[in-house]
């Protein structure tokens, strides 16, 4: 069998460059070989725009000195309308702008309640008109506020498979930009994946998530760092079946993991999640079969393990929390809402050292069934378990 080829790129490298133009042409030359690994070399990247996933690729930095940065925002409203069948824009203040710089769009949805957004590409540019790389999929109109905003993820992926990303630094800027949703963005953000390996990141500093997938399957997250991003440390996204988060750091971003709507057959273990805002880790939304072991998950400022409450029968099932630590959490230890049958919960040490005497250790909602609490340790709290239902 062939073997596939290696390409460096960076200072001294097989390509001398440091912009996004040149690190996706190292991609888009190894994907049209069939495959490869783009080695990323010592250096700062400053990018304008999203580094784009091709499948088979893999992406190896050389260690934390490999550093993929955002550049500063920019944005501007749009003069005209744009409708969705249109390949262009017209700003209102182009300065800034150039070709080849990722963009959102954002407006007031015109026929309904909402906002609409959309991730594109400037390709082409006359006065202050720009080209874009695809055409629009919903209405941008100047009457409601419809504006451009440089906002983009370092990495994006989308309906491409067998990938890998490791030993590298993203760094957000977030102090230079603003806030972007994580169903969008993200320092990375894949949707509609499958079979991606995430190793030996340190990821940090965006404005927004970590890294978050939508609709991906048999995602590794492994040995990853994933802090001070305002967000969601580790985002295993909609619809995704078969995560693995294992041995990862996330640290003070706005909740450790969040396991969003429909995620399936997942396993987060071994990993420390420290200081995170609201909680360590959430799950919600028919979230079924997933288990979290053997993680440390500490400081959390609202909630250690939240199950989130869900209407009309969408609850979490059959979700297993076995041999986690969980301290010093601000409000409870664990907080069981709506009504996520089959849920285990055993072995467990949840304890309250910071602040002794305070807080509840377990909270159980008045809808709970189908509940199995197992040699959990309770330590130093106020209320060890608060069980409201009705027996």
């Amino acid at each position: 069998m062939k073997s596939q080829p290696t390409l460096t790129i960076g200072e001294g490298g097989d390509l001398d460059g440091t912009s996004v133009a040149a690190l996706q042409a190292g991609i888009d030359y190894l994907s049209a070989s069939g495959g490869g690994t783009l080695q990323i070399l010592p250096g700062v990247f400053r990018l304008e725009n999203a580094l784009k996933l091709r499948s088979g690729v893999r992406i190896q930095g050389s260690g934390p000195e490999t550093v993929l940065t955002k550049n500063d925002y920019l944005e501007s409203p749009l003069a005209t309308d744009s409708d969705w069948y249109q390949s262009d824009i017209t700003l209102t203040n182009p300065d800034g702008f150039q070709e080849g710089m990722g963009i959102a769009l954002y407006a007031n949805a015109p026929h309904h309640d909402g906002q609409s957004i959309i991730k594109r590409s400037l390709i082409g540019r006359d006065g202050k008109k720009f080209l874009l790389d695809q055409p629009l999929t919903k209405n941008f109109w100047a009457d409601h506020e419809a504006v451009a905003k440089v906002l983009f993820p370092i990495i994006s992926g989308e309906e491409v498979r067998n990938i890998e990303i490791q030993n590298l630094r993203i760094d957000g800027n977030g102090q230079n930009n603003p806030n972007f949703n994580g169903n969008y963005g993200g320092g990375i953000f894949m949707q509609d994946c499958e079979k991606v390996k995430i190793r030996n990141l340190e990821i940090v500093n965006y404005n927004g998530d970590g890294i978050s997938w939508q609709i991906c399957h048999d995602v590794e997250v492994e040995n990853c760092l994933s802090q001070g991003n305002t967000d969601l440390g580790f985002h295993p996204g909609s619809g995704s079946q078969r995560p693995i988060l294992r041995n990862n750091r996330s640290i003070e971003n706005g909740i450790g993991i969040f396991f969003c709507w429909g995620v399936k057959n997942g396993i987060a273990e071994d990993n420390e999640l420290v200081g995170n805002l609201n909680y360590g880790v959430s799950i919600g939304h028919r979230d079924n079969r997933n288990r979290v072991a053997n993680n440390r998950i500490m400081g959390s400022g609202k909630v250690g393990v939240l199950f989130r409450k869900e209407n009309g029968g969408r609850d979490p099932l059959n979700n297993s929390i076995e041999n986690n630590l969980i301290q010093d959490s601000g409000e409870f230890g664990v907080d069981i809402q709506g009504n996520p049958s089959g849920t285990h919960l055993a072995s467990n040490r949840i304890v309250q050292e910071s602040k002794p005497g305070t807080g509840v250790g377990i909270r159980i909602g008045e809808e709970v069934t189908g509940l199995v609490l197992s040699k959990n340790s309770i330590e130093g709290f106020e209320t060890d378990i608060d069980d409201r239902r009705t027996l």
